[in-house]
């Protein structure tokens, strides 16, 4: 029988509070999700993460030789651009319907590329469609990104994380561990006009829940920040009058020594890359 707690306005006694917490339920014993060091670094902020499927025109247990084709055409900026106008047309698309940032005859050639590697089928009249329709490019990118990190820099990745932060909306798109520091990585696939102030907020306010050492906001495009993306980031900084954004290299821009904005002008993994090196240095401690 379970000890019902003393009537209220009566102090209780020493009984009554063991036989009140002895009578209680045990607790619910919560367990490591599974997955990496990533993940762990969550649940010790206090978090309990799950782990959400990416929406993917592949396969989501694409691996080997076939993830390893697709993550190296991913790393080419006009590819990206074609397949994300290709998830874009909801059906049925000609190359040239797919973006129009690629002349004919390489829309022609990517067209048949994501053929070959089996993301799409040919049709009647010169035409094509997605094996896998997706909903979006988002969990391409995440998933990209995500593997380029584990493979070319030894990172622990979980992609697609819901935290459940109280108060906090939205997913971390990419959470990364490794030397001890944990990474976030916000994905967007838009281009910068696009990106509303409302979505900057919420990437802060999931900065501030999980006090990352590093935090990169990651922009899939070849357009400059300096227009939009790093005034609707200052605007949000704790600091104001904010202080001026540092070019680190190309539009590799700190915007404090913990938060990072990229886009993807010449290299997009070279230019997360960049950023990661320059924070990671930021975090040791000064040169003797």
């Amino acid at each position: 029988m379970t000890q019902q707690p003393p009537p209220a306005g009566d102090l209780p006694t020493a009984r009554d509070l063991e036989l009140f917490a002895a009578g209680a339920p045990p607790v619910k014993r919560l367990l490591l999700p599974p997955g990496g060091e990533a993940l762990a670094m969550l649940v010790r902020r206090g978090f309990q993460p799950t782990v959400a499927p990416l929406d993917l025109p592949f396969p989501a247990d694409l691996e080997g030789e076939a993830a390893e084709r697709l993550a190296e055409h991913l790393g080419h900026y006009a590819f990206r651009l074609f397949l994300r106008g290709a998830i874009l047309r909801r059906g049925s698309f000609s190359p040239t319907e797919a973006t129009r940032y690629v002349e004919p005859a390489q829309a022609a050639r990517t067209a048949e590329e994501l053929v070959e590697l089996g993301l799409a089928e040919r049709e009647d009249g010169g035409r094509y469609r997605l094996r896998y329709p997706a909903h979006n490019f988002g969990g391409t990118l995440e998933w990209y990104v995500a593997r380029e990190l584990r493979g070319r820099l030894g990172f622990d990745v979980a992609v697609g994380v819901k935290f459940h932060a109280p108060e906090v909306g939205g997913d971390l798109d990419v959470v990364a561990a490794a030397e001890g520091r944990l990474l976030y990585l916000e994905m967007k696939s838009s281009p910068p006009k696009h990106l509303a102030s409302d979505e900057v907020g919420a990437f802060f306010r999931r900065v501030r829940a999980l006090r990352p050492h590093l935090a990169i906001f990651v922009m899939d495009t070849a357009l400059r920040l300096s227009d939009k993306v790093l005034p609707l980031l200052q605007a949000e900084l704790s600091t104001q009058p904010p202080p001026p954004p540092r070019r680190v290299v190309r539009e590799v821009w700190a915007l404090t020594p913990h938060l990072y904005v990229v886009n993807a002008r010449q290299d997009l993994m070279g230019n997360i890359a960049a950023a990661i090196a320059e924070g990671l240095r930021e975090l040791s401690p000064p040169p003797p």
